[in-house]
């Protein structure tokens, strides 16, 4: 994981930490707005990263026979889902 995408764990306590700054109240408007806007994007970062969870688990769940293996996730998309 690079240094610029926290783990999910990570993001979601900065995610709840904005939450609870906001719901305060003690914020500027310029600040809650600026608060906001990280929770904005942290948000969709945190939904990237579980959608690629998602991904793995049914990458996994696709073995032959029943058998669980792993693949690459590379041209997961362009694949029929059945």
């Amino acid at each position: 994981m690079s240094a610029a995408t926290p783990s999910f764990d990570d993001g979601l306590d900065r995610l709840e930490a904005l939450v609870q700054q906001l719901e305060a109240g003690s914020l500027s408007l310029e600040e809650a707005l600026s608060k906001f806007e990280e929770g904005v994007g942290l948000s969709k970062k945190l939904q990237e990263q579980l959608a690629e969870a998602q991904r793995r688990v049914e990458v996994l769940k696709r073995g032959l026979g029943g058998e669980y293996r792993a693949e690459s996730l590379d041209g997961l998309d362009s694949e029929d889902p059945a």
